[in-house]
């Protein structure tokens, strides 16, 4: 029996649990099988063709169910991982063969078909973790993001399976010092390239790395080592391609009607996000990966052409998206209250991380994308220029508070001959990295949550490509090594130190020391909290300095904590070795002082516990 509750929550648009009503459900109705429902409200007749009945659905007719549209069969003795479609006669009497909006798994690429299985036998051991995640605005969180067919590949160049990548990659984020792993859209999608942001099963998983089971026991593992799991969601838009969701019923069910909003720039078709049934579909398949695979959040991408019609701002913000964001998040912290919603935006739409009660759009979170563009442009730019473009890395505390930021250097900006972020530092091989590690300093010490894509850590040169695994026997050269060590210890200091973390969202947590000394291109500022100060200066030139006056908040020790310099991390070596004591020296609009060596392009990291 449909549920009909859930059934007029669908229709007006409110449904998280659409997946238990549609799809393919192993069921008892006088025998073993399995019962086949599909949304198609224009459709003059639907059959369900598989491996089954040898893909003829003569004598598998489904029928069709009241006033909703929806379509319905029980079909015995199918077994799992058998494989179905559904044969639809069209709104215009065309026969079309359609892919299982609903479907829960699929045929590897280039098949299009779904497959039967089931998702309830997972024996998931992560209780523990369930109870106790949260929003963490107070807490580190250091977020991996990677695409699970390039993390690392077989000699062969064939995939990792869900499997394989929990053994290596789990203890990796562990060794690394993550907090999270965010992994690309993983939903079903036909064409490689588009690592997986065109996708046409939101409720299945792809089969390219392996079974649900596996993906299941991967995220399983993550929070059996307390690291978080955010998953790429894709609201926006979908492939064209025949047998999925485009023209559905041989009528618009998914997407605009009207040409000119119908069609994204990607060159698929846009959700049409003013449908009740829309909304429904993908608000439920947000659910599902969080009620089925304990996802622990989701990225939404591309959250300004949700906001603008087609992302463009002069034609005006498109109200029922707008209104389906606000419902999708509201829904979604109703019933999963500690997922994490987090929204790629590019735009300066307000109120983006504002809660809905407020008028906000409800996010927990949003990518700082400005933030962003102007360190990696200023980082880019000759150290005889900088001092004209100073403000390019003070501008962003001017607007911070506005929203709850995440810091991104994500795979946007290491693709499309952008080059990586390595490669983005102006200067010599050397200089390159010296300045990398400033980068990283920088963005670990500014207020926010962190995201760096799979491979910033290794100082890569060559850009990402879906064809192929990070290039991780660059390790074998030490400059590279040493690197990849800063990264990691950069990490750790970020989870241990409190002040780096806990006040992230309010005044108290961070005050400049000297956010003005354009001539010298020297930034100076602290993040406290109870427990202690931390002193950040940031050099952004070649020029070294053996006895520089620094203002500091209170009197008393000040220890290097991390220095980008250091010999360790094959640095130069001039680091300050014992601790400062502060003198009654007034420098910086403070009271007293410390004298500080500087090397070049250092980045300095200072501790005075409270």
């Amino acid at each position: 029996m449909l549920d009909e509750r859930e059934l007029e929550h669908f229709f007006y648009g409110h449904s998280l649990h659409a997946y238990r009503i549609f799809g393919a459900h192993f069921t008892y109705e006088g025998g073993n099988g399995v019962r086949f429902t599909v949304y198609a409200p224009n459709a003059r007749s639907v059959q369900v063709i598989g491996n089954f009945n040898n893909w003829d659905g003569g004598n598998a007719w489904m029928e069709r169910t009241g006033r909703f549209g929806l379509w319905s069969l029980f079909v015995p003795n199918v077994k799992e991982w058998d494989m179905y479609k559904y044969k639809i006669q069209d709104a215009n009497g065309s026969w079309i063969e359609k892919t299982d909006p609903y479907g829960f798994y699929s045929e590897l690429r280039p098949g299009s078909a779904s497959k039967v299985v089931n998702l309830q036998q997972f024996d998931w051991q992560d209780s523990l973790w369930l109870a106790s995640r949260a929003k963490s605005n107070d807490q580190p969180v250091n977020i991996y993001e990677l695409h699970s067919g390039s993390w690392k590949r077989h000699a062969d160049g064939s995939y990792y399976t869900y499997s394989q990548l929990a053994n290596e990659l789990i203890p990796y984020c562990k060794e690394m010092g993550f907090t999270h792993i965010e992994l690309m859209p993983l939903t079903e999608h036909p064409f490689d390239g588009s690592w997986g942001y065109q996708s046409h099963g939101y409720f299945s998983a792809t089969s390219r790395y392996g079974s649900p089971a596996q993906l299941m026991d991967l995220i399983n593992q993550c929070h059996l080592a307390s690291i978080g799991v955010i998953l790429d969601f894709v609201p926006v838009h979908f492939v064209k391609d025949e047998f999925g969701l485009r023209r559905f019923d041989g009528t618009c069910l998914y997407e605009y009607s009207d040409p000119a909003n119908g069609e994204s720039q990607w060159g698929t078709c846009n959700f049409d996000l003013w449908r009740e049934d829309v909304r429904s579909f993908l608000m439920s398949s947000a659910s599902f990966w969080m009620d089925l695979y304990h996802i622990d959040g989701l990225r939404v991408d591309a959250v300004s052409n949700l906001i603008f019609w087609q992302g463009d701002k002069t034609r005006g913000v498109n109200e029922g998206a707008l209104n389906f964001i606000k419902r999708l998040n509201a829904n979604l912290h109703k019933e999963y209250p500690n997922c994490l919603m987090i929204a790629e935006d590019s735009s300066d739409f307000p109120a983006i991380t504002a809660s809905t009660l407020d008028g906000g759009l409800g996010f927990d979170y949003k990518w700082d994308l400005g933030w962003m563009n102007d360190t990696l442009k200023y980082f880019s730019k000759d150290p005889l220029y900088r001092s004209y473009h100073h403000n390019l890395l003070t501008f962003s505390m001017a607007y911070f508070y506005a929203e709850k930021f995440v810091l991104p250097l994500s795979h946007d900006e290491v693709v499309h001959g952008k080059g990586t972020i390595l490669n983005k530092m102006f200067g010599t091989y050397e200089q390159k990295f010296a300045q990398a590690k400033t980068l990283y300093l920088y963005q670990y010490t500014h207020p926010g949550k962190k995201l760096n894509f799979m491979g910033n850590e290794l100082g890569l040169f060559s850009e990402f490509s879906e064809e192929r695994s990070l290039e991780w026997d660059i390790l074998s050269f030490p400059i590279h090594d040493a690197f990849h060590r800063y990264f990691r210890d950069l990490s750790l200091i970020y989870r241990h130190h409190s002040a780096l973390s806990r006040y992230d969202f309010e005044f108290k947590g961070f005050s400049w020391i000297d956010a003005d000394n354009a001539r010298q291109s020297i930034y100076a500022y602290y993040r406290e909290d109870e427990r202690s100060i931390l002193v950040v200066v940031l050099n952004m030139t070649p020029a070294s300095y053996e006895d520089f006056r620094l203002g500091v908040p209170w009197g008393g020790s000040y220890v290097e904590v991390l220095n980008t310099e250091k010999d360790i991390y094959n640095g130069c070596n001039m680091c300050n070795y014992y601790p400062l004591e502060a003198e009654q020296v007034p420098a910086h609009r403070f009271g007293v002082s410390i004298r500080i060596r500087i090397a070049p392009f250092a980045g300095i990291l200072f501790e005075r516990k409270k």
